[in-house]
């Protein structure tokens, strides 16, 4: 997560956290970016997931609280499990708790979210003995 000193410490833990259980859920990694981005976001947010370690598996959450605007990215097989369609779902989350003023919460439910929709199934061994 970059830009955590607009967190308290907990609230910094509780994304942090909200990041690692939606990659556990999905085998994904997740990123988050909380701060002020100059010039286009979508090409900032592109940069920046690009940068990643593993950018074709990992997915991104930008935010950019004083300009009210946010954007996520997905890598080639993020996005091969994460429809736009769930992530605009997601957004709209994101954006109603947003709105009464609730950034870290929006930012966990999204996470949260994105790694149930990325689910990884879940699969039954049967033993032939």
């Amino acid at each position: 997560m970059a830009s955590g000193e607009t967190f308290s410490p907990r609230e910094r833990a509780e994304v942090e956290r909200a990041v690692r259980i939606a990659g556990e859920l999905s085998g994904l990694t997740f990123s988050t970016y909380v701060g002020h981005v100059d010039g286009d976001l979508r090409s900032f947010a592109a940069q920046a997931h690009a940068a990643l370690p593993d950018p074709a598996r990992s997915v991104m959450i930008l935010v950019d609280p004083t300009a009210r605007r946010m954007e996520i990215l997905t890598g080639r097989d993020a996005g091969r499990v994460l429809s736009d369609d769930a992530c605009r779902l997601v957004v709209l989350a994101m954006q109603s708790a947003f709105a009464v003023g609730d950034l870290v919460g929006g930012i966990v439910t999204g996470l949260q979210q994105l790694g149930e929709h990325a689910r990884r199934p879940r699969t039954a061994h049967l033993d032939e003995s």
